[in-house]
């Protein structure tokens, strides 16, 4: 008997103790208030990377051999700038022979203006006939009409001299060049292709039933696959539909500083519209079986499981729609390893 005695007095004891220990502080975590604040409405969207404007720089005669290919893919150029030289020697001789042509043309002229003065003066004296005053004349004229012809020749062997040399018809990137050194080109050959003022945009795809609420100027995001994020700003939505997708295609501009890829197939946004939004850190949020909860923090410092519905996110932060008080105080770490009533140590004073 005082063995048994003894042993319950050393049991008994400990029970306040462990009990003690049960109520102690399971868990230091961090508890903040939901925040209100204005969001955009977006528009989800999707579609390929491409040129602004593109512009072509061509061979504008033909027979002539590329000597020079001063440029290549990636190269940034100014508009003018010489992308490629043709050979010009049998243009340069051609030059030549339009030169000398103007001079015998305006020898033939001087000769004709004299005969045609002299003419004049004798006009009513009888020492010529009028058929020979006549034909004076008339030969002034066409000489005049062979200087007026041999200067237009003259003229367009001098631009055909200047289009030997191939050249940037507006600023921009090099996204193509067939120009190979010691081909013989033909007219109308393309030879370089380049990007506009190196403007790129994102010619994205939206449902048709989005279409009435976007409009120039409004901002846009895309999701680059590296993880970064590449604003723009619609420049035009188009008038029609696609019959095929009924989808509706938006010309989003992107800033030239962004470098986008051409020819990527991108997914993003279109804001329209700003909303308020009461919102928490997404790392309060708990998903169990299926459903979204948030713990807060009652005025005995327990934790109180509660079940919410989300909506979108932005930056780090989720929007509640429903299911929580605006001035509860939400726990925002440790969420994952909470239980409903248990006791807390809250980190810090709640923001």
């Amino acid at each position: 008997m005082i063995v048994l005695i003894l042993g319950a007095a050393i049991v008994c004891p400990g029970r306040p103790a462990l009990s003690q220990q049960t109520d102690g502080a399971a868990l230091t975590v961090a508890a903040t208030k939901p925040v209100e604040r204005q969001w955009s409405e977006t528009v989800p969207a999707s579609g390929w990377l491409r040129p602004w404007h593109e512009a072509i720089s061509a061979a504008e005669v033909g027979g002539l051999r590329i000597t020079d290919v001063l440029v290549d893919v990636g190269s940034v150029v100014r508009k003018g700038q010489p992308l490629a030289r043709l050979s010009d020697e049998t243009v340069r001789a051609e030059l030549r022979k339009e030169e000398a042509a103007l001079a015998t043309a305006k020898a033939d002229l001087a000769k004709a203006e004299t005969n045609a003065e002299r003419a004049r003066r004798m006009q009513g004296s009888g020492v010529l006939s009028d058929e020979k005053i006549n034909e004076y004349l008339i030969a002034e004229q066409t000489a005049a009409a062979g200087v007026d012809s041999a200067e237009a020749s003259l003229e367009s062997q001098r631009i055909k001299l200047s289009q030997t040399t191939i050249t940037a018809v507006d600023d921009g990137l090099i996204t193509s060049r067939s120009a190979q050194l010691g081909a013989v080109v033909a007219s109308g050959t393309e030879l370089f292709r380049l990007v506009r003022q190196q403007r790129i945009e994102w010619q994205a795809e939206v449902s048709a039933r989005y279409r009435p609420l976007l409009k120039e100027g409004l901002a846009a995001t895309i999701f680059d696959p590296g993880g970064q994020q590449i604003r723009g700003t619609v420049r035009l939505v188009a008038p029609t539909v696609s019959t095929d997708t009924g989808r509706a295609l938006v010309y989003v501009s992107l800033p030239p500083e962004a470098h986008a890829p051409i020819g990527l197939y991108a997914t993003g946004q279109i804001e329209f519209g700003a909303q308020s939004a009461l919102t928490v850190p997404d790392t309060a949020l708990v998903t169990r079986d299926g459903m979204n909860y948030v713990f807060t923090l009652d005025g005995e410092a327990r934790a109180r499981r509660v079940r919410v519905e989300i909506g979108r996110r932005n930056s780090g932060d989720v929007e509640i729609l429903s299911g929580l008080d605006r001035s509860a105080q939400v726990i925002t770490t440790g969420g994952a390893f909470l239980s409903d009533g248990a006791l807390l140590r809250v980190e810090g004073a709640a923001r």
